[in-house]
């Protein structure tokens, strides 16, 4: 193999085995040493490609924020064919396939470890590729949010509900429920709160 295409090779590795890292332990439980260990290289080697893990933590959530939006707006686009609350249900889907763990927590516990430059850039890469696509969901002429409800607020307020979604030790409805099963329930809980409005 050439070089070039083993360079390639490597560098693609090395995201590939970032990727997976940081979205299972966050940035704080991934060193460059814990990805150069899963690539088998050395950190040295490591280092020839990226300058340090920041720029590959921000590599990997840029990817992943990609491939969010193309996935949340590929279900916006079928409104015609879904329900809202479909949509809904293919959305969380769309999240939860990309992120093994709580996305809010994965993203934001690492904006005091970057520098503030990166910080910033992760910030856009959350609002561009996570809050808008769902803020859009929640523009739908089919959703009808409160009137006190901005769909960004909305939004927001989603995202930052779903980490039951990500827990294995206690699940809302049990352990027996599938992962479908799972999100139409907290779905239900998020869109209709927990106390019947029935009098």
């Amino acid at each position: 193999m050439k070089r070039e295409a083993q360079l390639e090779k490597t560098h693609q590795a090395i995201l590939d085995a970032a990727r997976t890292l940081f979205l299972s332990r966050g940035y704080q439980g991934t060193s460059t040493r814990d990805i150069a260990k899963a690539v088998g290289i050395t950190q040295p080697a490591l280092y020839h490609h990226f300058d340090d893990k920041e720029v590959i933590y921000l590599q990997v959530i840029k990817t992943v924020g990609s491939e969010i939006k193309a996935g949340i707006d590929a279900v916006n686009q079928s409104s015609a064919a879904l329900s809202a609350e479909e949509r809904l249900v293919k959305i969380t889907q769309v999240l939860t396939d990309a992120h093994p763990r709580d996305i809010f927590t994965i993203i934001h516990s690492s904006f005091g470890e970057l520098k503030p430059a990166n910080m910033r850039q992760l910030g856009m890469i959350f609002q561009t590729d996570y809050v808008r696509p769902i803020e859009n969901y929640f523009k739908s002429k089919d959703v009808e949010l409160r009137r006190d409800i901005q769909p960004e607020a909305a939004a927001e307020f989603y995202i930052t509900s779903l980490s039951p979604l990500f827990s294995k030790f206690h699940r809302i409805g049990g352990a027996d429920l599938t992962q479908e099963e799972h999100i139409r329930l907290l779905l239900d809980l998020i869109l209709h709160g927990l106390v019947s409005s029935e009098t």
